[in-house]
């Protein structure tokens, strides 16, 4: 279970290192995982990808286009400001008109 953790730790740090709307490759995690023994890696990579796909942290896509179970490469991305799986922004607003003034 710890190098799950790892492994989602180099996903978020790859993407930390990318602009917001980049993805990345997930030999790039990879390396950052494991170094030279980044091919060695590519499991832990692929399954931390999956989990956190699942939870809503990133998103998976091929073709640019996203998808629950790739097959064959694919890229891994932050999910779409305003999505249903985006974090909620750190301070909202209260919308006008929704209560006493």
């Amino acid at each position: 279970m710890a190098a799950q953790l790892s492994a989602e730790a180099a996903i978020r740090e790859a993407l930390a290192r990318r602009r917001p709307e980049a993805s990345i490759c997930p030999t790039d995690a990879a390396r950052l995982f494991a170094g030279e023994a980044w091919r060695a890696a590519l499991p832990a990579i692929h399954s931390a990808a999956r989990a956190m796909a699942a939870a809503g942290e990133v998103e998976l896509r091929q073709a640019g286009r996203p998808v629950a179970r790739p097959r064959g490469a694919y890229r891994i991305a932050r999910p779409p400001a305003g999505s249903a799986d985006a974090a909620p922004p750190a301070r909202c607003r209260k919308p006008v008109g929704t209560g006493p003034p």
